[in-house]
């Protein structure tokens, strides 16, 4: 497969702030469609994310702070990791007033910085697959349990706000028990490089 070319890479908008994701998380999730994510320079377009509030019985932080899940309980604006199954890690991103414990999960990427560093992560070559998926993406991007609490607006983490409208579309999450019924999953809905896609 052909390396994608300087002139391919799309133009970076704004860096976004901590103050980005003291609001709603409702109000978070689908602004950060189609924005672009990077941890030391490698990432991609954010396509898909969901939406977690602590009123939501699927929300680790239900139940109340443990330490696992602390950070969510702190201020906006910092990365929360944890790991899935006990096999991969997932990021994300919480949101509102400190103890809110409100958070988005970053589902999937568009891959456009470091896919030499992704492919070699990853160990395969289809763009596509690199970053369809919440473990996928973080082991693409070399997300550890070392990047849990750190703010994302500061180095190693960049997050660029879109430089262009897109087309967010919501559904139903993925992969979980509990109000399965919520539409709090957001993505583009046309995009190649989701981890589900959206019903038509």
């Amino acid at each position: 497969m052909a390396p994608i070319s300087k002139a391919s890479i799309p133009r970076l908008g704004k860096q976004l702030k901590r103050t980005f994701f003291g609001r709603s998380v409702h109000e978070v999730a689908p602004d950060l469609i189609g924005a672009t994510m990077l941890v030391n320079g490698v990432g991609g377009i954010i396509v898909e994310v969901e939406a977690y509030h602590h009123t939501d019985p699927a929300a680790h932080s239900y139940r109340g702070p443990t330490p696992r899940n602390q950070v969510m309980f702190g201020p906006p604006g910092f990365a929360y990791v944890y790991r899935s199954y006990g096999i991969h890690w997932c990021v994300n991103f919480v949101c509102e007033a400190e103890g809110s414990a409100s958070a988005v999960l970053i589902r999937a990427l568009e891959p456009t910085h470091g896919l030499a560093a992704m492919r070699r992560r990853r160990h395969l070559q289809d763009a596509h697959a690199l970053c369809s998926g919440p473990g996928k993406l973080t082991e693409a991007l070399g997300i550890t349990i070392a990047h849990n609490a750190l703010p994302l607006d500061r180095p190693p983490i960049a997050l660029h706000a879109r430089t262009e409208d897109v087309e967010v579309a919501t559904g139903i999450r993925i992969g979980i028990t509990k109000a399965i019924e919520l539409p709090w999953r957001y993505g583009i809905s046309g995009s190649k490089f989701l981890s589900k896609p959206f019903p038509k």
